[in-house]
């Protein structure tokens, strides 16, 4: 497996690492993020992240029917780790805000579904999974992810997540923002906010 050294050597040869002020998916600011977007755009150095990856998983659970990604950060991921452990994959993504399954897909009654996401810092959009698999009365074996960036305090998951990457970075609500960081321009570069 790759260890957290290899694995940030790869974030940075990719140019997945960026520094300023960013609004994250979760609504959060923060001085660092992870634009995993960069990283898969480069199968070769994204595939040592995904072996490692999927090796922890394989290690962690046992029974896994399918995979299922939150669009769009998760698609890449999911689809990755879905080819290396031989499991099925499909995503979810928002009609009107929430995430619904789309295109055909379907999570069969009692199957066991394992969540793959790209980053979870607060776990919601996780959660927002979640929702889909109690509604096809299946069961939730668990919660991968290449980055984890939460922390105890903002976490919403109550599971353990399986990451190749674990990150302590601070973020801040809005209104507790730092002094440095309130005259640096913010950008939001997740998915969520999109219309």
């Amino acid at each position: 497996m790759l260890s957290l050294k290899n694995s940030l050597a790869v974030l940075r040869k990719t140019n997945a690492l960026l520094e300023g002020h960013f609004v994250l998916s979760s609504g959060l600011h923060s001085t660092i993020y992870v634009q995993c977007a960069k990283l898969l755009s480069n199968p070769t150095e994204a595939k040592k992240i995904c072996i490692s990856l999927s090796k922890k998983i394989k290690k962690k659970i046992k029974k896994i029917d399918l995979i299922l990604a939150p669009a769009m950060g998760g698609i890449i991921i999911g689809y990755e780790i879905g080819k290396l452990l031989k499991k099925e994959t499909i995503f979810c993504e928002r009609v009107l805000g929430k995430f619904v399954l789309r295109r055909g897909f379907n999570i069969k009654k009692n199957s066991r579904v394992l969540i793959v996401e790209d980053v979870i810092t607060t776990g919601k959009s996780s959660l927002e999974c979640v929702k889909l698999i109690k509604k096809s009365h299946a069961q939730l074996v668990g919660f991968a992810c290449i980055i984890d960036r939460s922390s105890k305090k903002r976490l919403k998951i109550k599971k353990k997540i399986i990451s190749q990457i674990k990150l302590n970075i601070p973020t801040f609500n809005k209104k507790n923002l730092p002094s440095y960081l309130k005259n640096v321009p913010v950008s939001k570069p997740g998915s969520r906010f999109l219309k």
